[in-house]
């Protein structure tokens, strides 16, 4: 199959798919000997009533919860209402609570689903006079809903608490509050500035072997209640430092997009299970790559997932927030949502020429798991964004 795909240069060149069909596509039993969460995005209906930039979205409830469905039965854990989502980047708290809602009943339905949710502060809108009262109290809101939804909690980094704070002991402060009164264990969540500018100096300092002191404090104080930590620092050294310091029985799950093939496989010591956005739209390759990883098979592991790298660094690069175009840009080619639109309209926020080079390495590392399908909806693509006939 061949189309033509537009160049850095300006120029039209021909592409011929490197593979016309992908091993992945059939769904195998999961056998992972690594906790594996796939940070889910969401699908909105572009044909109900909504401004994109003003509004809140409309959601697609069945496409999005028939995408978790599909996650569930290839081995993932979901992790819900996270970043991945557009969470604080089109996806408002009561929408984000509605899906919470219905992705937790809906795996109820499914044997082996699991998930856990996201909780953070974004109905809280943050100003000079807002205080670490008022961030506990929607942090508060927003766990009472899960658990009374019946759901588990990652405990997502806060914009209004990185506004408020003023130093370490105001996180201890507050951390320790929320992980008092969480009914079960929660994963922590720690997000590089990359992915939120507005996280820009979280736990109380721009030094991150500072920031990682307080946060392996903040374990320690409340061993009990933490399952894990996630961190996205796009640099795997700090994750290795980190991990090899975590109490007993704490779990690191690696957010860094761009080195999570090595950091999973781990070091002979010590490894990382997994929270992580790219698994979203590499679904199938990473799947049969943790499969072979569970059968002891590490060369079958790292050939599958090793390739997947590239396309996920273009996916993530700068400026990384944008990262879930090109998510929502590879479920509209496997069809799992019928156009690419984002909540938003994020979209938008990416050129022709990443989402031809988008195409191109998810062709490469064999995630496109209906070639025929996705060179179509490239070249609508293509012609209606680009005059490419």
């Amino acid at each position: 199959m061949r189309l033509t795909l537009p160049r850095e240069d300006g120029s039209l060149q021909p592409y011929t798919l490197a593979n016309t069909a992908s091993p992945f596509a059939e769904i195998a039993p999961a056998r992972f000997n690594r906790v594996a969460y796939a940070a889910a995005h969401v699908v909105v209906d572009p044909l109900k009533p909504c401004d994109p930039w003003d509004g809140s979205p409309v959601v697609d409830w069945d496409a999005t919860l028939a995408f978790r469905e599909l996650l569930w039965r290839r081995g993932f854990k979901v992790a819900e209402a996270m970043d991945t989502a557009q969470r604080g980047m089109g996806l408002d708290w009561p929408t984000a609570k509605q899906l919470i809602v219905r992705s937790i009943a809906h795996a109820k339905n499914i044997r082996g689903a699991d998930l856990a949710c996201g909780v953070g502060t974004d109905q809280l809108a943050a100003g000079p006079d807002t205080t670490l009262g008022d961030v506990v109290g929607a942090y508060e809101e927003q766990i009472e809903a899960v658990e009374a939804a019946g759901g588990r909690i990652i405990l997502m980094a806060s914009r209004a608490l990185a506004a408020a704070a003023k130093s370490a002991d105001d996180y201890k402060r507050v951390y320790g509050e929320l992980l008092r009164q969480c009914e079960g264990k929660v994963v922590l969540h720690w997000l590089g500035d990359m992915f939120d500018p507005e996280l820009r100096g979280y736990w109380g300092t721009d030094r991150i072997p500072a920031a990682m002191a307080t946060v392996l404090d903040i374990i320690r104080a409340n061993v009990g209640k933490v399952e894990g930590i996630k961190i996205s620092l796009l640099d795997a050294k700090w994750e290795v430092e980190m991990r090899r310091q975590l109490p007993p029985g704490v779990l690191m799950f690696t957010g860094d997009d761009f080195n999570y093939d090595t950091l999973i496989a781990g070091d002979g010591r010590h490894h990382s299970h997994a929270l992580l956005g790219i698994f979203d739209p590499i679904a199938p390759a990473a799947a049969a790559a943790l499969n072979a990883l569970a059968a002891g098979e590490e060369a079958n592991y790292r050939a599958i997932l090793a390739p997947t790298i590239p396309l996920s660094r273009e996916i993530f690069r700068a400026p990384t927030r944008h990262y879930k175009a090109g998510v929502i840009f590879i479920a509209w080619l496997n069809g799992h949502q019928s156009h690419f639109v984002a909540a938003r309209g994020l979209q938008s926020a990416r050129s022709v020429l990443h989402y031809a080079k988008v195409f191109e390495l998810a062709d490469r590392c064999r995630v496109l798991t209906d070639p025929e399908l996705a060179v179509g909806r490239m070249r609508s693509f293509l012609q209606v964004h680009a005059g490419v006939g």
